[in-house]
């Protein structure tokens, strides 16, 4: 036996209410901090000074020579003005 279900009808309303458009909160402003700067480096940043000797911190280029200096990666050396690139050992 199978059993039907009835559907029942909406019936309409007398009269549609009006819907207000809802008011959201205003966002209370939060004071903004300061931006971090980065620390420039310069090229203080490429000598160490110990007692009376100047010494470089990173190497310099193979190909392009004294006075062009290579970044300092996690695992590599590279030339900026070259592209010539050294891996560290590990």
């Amino acid at each position: 036996m199978s059993k039907r279900v009835a559907k029942t009808e909406e019936q309409p309303t007398e009269a549609k209410k009006e819907e207000k458009p809802e008011v959201k909160p205003q966002k209370t402003e939060k004071p903004k901090g300061e931006k971090k700067r980065k620390q420039e480096k310069g090229v203080h940043a490429l000598y160490k000074i110990e007692a009376e000797k100047v010494t470089r911190t990173h190497p310099t280029c193979e190909r392009c020579g004294p006075g062009y200096f290579m970044a300092d990666h996690n695992d590599r050396y590279t030339c900026g003005h070259c592209g010539f690139t050294r891996y560290k050992r590990a």
